[in-house]
């Protein structure tokens, strides 16, 4: 594939990377492919597990970016000891399997057990708020992440979360303040799963159930420069009919987190509709959107699924994926508008899916 699937190098790039904890190894083979293809976004927007994803990709040199999202995702997967590929009859029960240790044992470095969490649903226990502690998460960005090139390095980085309390959105942004271990901890506390985290006398969480894939943050004033945004989802809107209660749990917990998106889209559609009437010679955006379209194996429970195999399935899957979006902005004829939209072809994201890891084994 030639380097003109991006119109011009020089033109400004926003990657928008999306929440789906477990899910997340499907956005570091995205950046790796961009990486590959030494395409630098200027400013990352993420949530919850997408923005750890962009502060490891904006607080390290290009040379150490991958070798820390691999470190990362390592530390995250359960060592079971053995892999099956998509396809296996067994591979639900695989995936189910370690969906089940991950809740019983947490994830070093990531998340365990608090007292009474689980336990404070039991009448003669005190209250608890949440089930895990991902206290140990803290000490894996600091090691992972160059906070002193975070917030000064060349990338800028936006974290969403959401205030508690008032249901309000907050962003965080190296621009205009210094993004700490707190901050991202803070995007990635979905409620009630793990514990809010408290910043400048706010009790922010993970903001996935309000805006899962901030589009909007880096759209809402239009460009001086003609831009392309990058959006990488890790729920689709689009899935084949639920044969089981586990798989219509699945489905809605996908309908929950993705339809913010789609509905963030067609209102910016809508709003730039408006901008180009009032001026329509001004800068472009192009909106290259892709979305994580589960395997038929994965189930409601996927989002604490770190086995092996799923954790590399995504991985391949993202990595293939942007390589699949990138050549259909290149075939792309667009036309002369202030925003135009390009969905990776959800057939290619289901195909990609079904073949996981084996085609780059």
């Amino acid at each position: 594939m030639s380097p003109s699937a991006i119109p011009d190098r020089n033109q400004p790039i926003v990657l928008v990377l999306g929440g789906g904890n477990a899910l997340g190894s499907y956005l570091a083979g995205a950046c790796e492919h961009l990486q590959q293809r030494t395409i630098e976004p200027r400013w990352i927007v993420g949530a919850s597990i997408g923005a750890i994803t962009g502060a490891i990709v904006a607080g390290n040199a290009p040379e150490d970016r991958m070798p820390r999202l691999r470190e990362f995702w390592e530390q995250a997967k359960i060592h079971s000891g053995f892999a099956l590929h998509r396809g296996s009859s067994l591979r639900h029960a695989y995936n189910e399997a370690h969906t089940a240790l991950t809740l019983l044992l947490g994830r070093p470095g990531l998340f365990g057990h608090r007292f009474p969490g689980l336990l404070s649903m039991l009448p003669w226990m005190p209250s608890d708020i949440a089930l895990y502690d991902h206290k140990p998460l803290r000490q894996t960005l600091e090691r992972l992440i160059d906070f002193k090139r975070l917030n000064k390095g060349g990338i800028r980085l936006t974290a969403g979360c959401v205030d508690l309390e008032s249901g309000e959105e907050v962003f965080f942004d190296t621009v205009r303040e210094e993004i700490a271990p707190d901050h991202l901890l803070a995007s990635t506390a979905i409620t009630p799963v793990f514990p809010p985290v408290e910043i400048g006398g706010r009790l922010l969480c993970d903001p996935g159930f309000t805006n899962n894939l901030p589009i909007d943050v880096a759209l809402a004033t239009p460009p001086q420069e003609d831009t392309l945004c990058i959006a990488v989802e890790l729920f689709s809107l689009r899935a084949s009919r639920p044969a089981s209660l586990d798989a219509s749990a699945e489905r809605a917990n996908d309908l929950i987190l993705a339809s913010s998106s789609r509905r963030t889209i067609e209102s910016l559609k809508r709003e730039y509709a408006l901008h180009e009437r009032i001026e329509p010679d001004g800068s472009s955006v192009t909106l290259l959107h892709l979305a994580y379209q589960s395997g038929s194996d994965e189930r409601a429970g996927k989002t604490f699924d770190y086995s092996p195999a799923s954790l590399q399935d995504r991985w391949a899957s993202g990595l293939r994926d942007m390589e699949h979006a990138l050549a259909q902005l290149e075939s792309s004829r667009l036309e002369k508008r202030r925003l135009n939209v390009i969905r990776l072809d959800p057939n290619d994201a289901t195909v990609s899916a079904e073949m996981g890891a084996r085609a780059r084994a």
